[in-house]
Parts: C-alpha cells; structure tokens; sequence
C-alpha cells in the first residue's frame, strides 16, 4: 500500500494480530523495536468472534499505523472445531493435535501477511507464535518458521532480487507465564486481549478450553492479574 511506504526512516513490518494475548505482546514488541506496525487480523468466521473486537481494541491502544480485518471464511472448509460443527474439548491438554487446530492456519495467515508486506515494501513479518506452553499445533514449531522463510525467499520479487524476508518469532521460546511478564513489562492490559475458544452466551470466557487453561495457569505462575472474567469463577 503506498501510504505505507517511505513515510520515515523507521522500517515496516506487518504484524498478525489475532487479538489474542500473544499477539498483542508480538505486536507491542515490534513497536518497541523500532518497527512501524501494519497489523494484519484474519477474519475467517472463526468461533471466538469476540477475538475480531479484541484485536481492533488492541491496534488502537498500540497505535498501529494500520489495522486491515481481512475477510476469510473457513467455515467453507471446516475441518477445526473452530470453522466447523464440533465441539470445543474441555477435558484438558493432550499429546494429540487437538481438533481446535485449524488446517494450515498459519501458513494461510503468513501468506497473506507476506502478500502485504511486499506490496508495501516491508521485508519484516512478525507472528507471536510459541512452541512451549501451545496446544501442539504444528504451524506454531520453530520448524514451520524457518521453512516458511526459506519459502518468502523463493515465492517473492524482493527474494528472487537477492533480498531477505525475516520473520519474526519473538515469543518462539517464552513460557505463557513468561508472556504475561512481558505484557507488563510492555504496559499492556491483558483484558483487552482474548484467548477462550468458546465464548459462553453471557460474553464470559468459558474457562475450561485448552486456550484458558494455559492463560490462567501462566497468569497464575506469574502472579499478574489476568483481566478475564470466566465461566464459573476465575
């Protein structure tokens, strides 16, 4: 997008923000490392809605330079219990790839982001995926973002031309409790943030999805106040 292009010294990067509480610390630390921020948020019909509402409250406190809300609607494939009729698991964490992965989500995701990123110049994309405290999906392992960036290098004009797209993982290693810290540290309130999978009717997080439990246990390990109202206390 050319309004995006050559305004200051200060590089581009075009961050993914779901709306979700590592998300908006990824985004946050591209801003504190100098980066003028273009937040991509995907909407692709998924369960949490809420998540959508969240990610723009997110750019706004943050200050992107701007927030695009991309329409995709996965519901069209299903396959995840979050763009199809299945239901959310509350049993707790597995060793199994649980069925709220969505196929190829985040190598969907970074396609787009990288689409944008070259249009407009930026060779920066930044994605807060962890493979520590994570449901084990395999898009989030840092083996996924080494091969999508040897990828960017053969699938665009800037790498075909000698040059090289970096993607950014900075929570790659962190531990949930470790990304709480960083929010503080960062100045950001993690209520305006969102994690639960299945939102109850009443607007309350569900609590018991295999996203809030990781978010309360981190929060808990580090004694930060969590800014979630949940289902049944907490």
């Amino acid at each position: 997008m050319t309004e995006l292009s050559g305004q200051t010294a200060q590089p581009l990067a075009v961050v993914l923000l779901s709306g979700g509480l590592d998300s908006m610390v990824c985004t946050a630390l591209a801003r504190e490392q100098g980066f003028r921020v273009a937040a991509l948020t995907i909407d692709y019909n998924q369960r949490h809605r809420v998540e959508l509402d969240a990610a723009r409250k997110v750019a706004a406190r943050i200050g992107v330079e701007r927030h695009v809300v991309l329409p995709l609607d996965l519901r069209l494939f299903g396959g995840s219990a979050l763009t199809d009729a299945i239901d959310v698991p509350k049993d707790g964490l597995t060793d199994e790839i649980p069925v709220t992965y969505v196929p190829a989500r985040n190598l969907v995701f970074l396609s787009l982001a990288l689409a944008w990123a070259e249009a407009a110049g930026s060779k920066d994309l930044f994605i807060g995926v962890n493979a520590l405290d994570y449901s084990g999906y395999p898009d989030c392992r840092p083996e996924f973002i080494d091969g999508f960036q040897n990828l960017a290098r053969v699938a665009t004009r800037y790498g075909s031309e000698g040059g090289t797209v970096t993607v950014h993982a900075p929570l790659q290693y962190l531990k949930k409790s470790e990304i709480a810290r960083e929010a503080a540290r960062l100045g950001l309130d993690p209520g305006d943030s969102w994690s639960c999978y299945d939102p109850l009717p009443d607007g309350r997080a569900c609590g018991a999805c295999d996203s809030c439990r990781l978010r309360r246990a981190g929060f808990a390990e580090a004694g930060i106040e969590d800014g979630t109202v949940y289902g049944g206390g907490g």
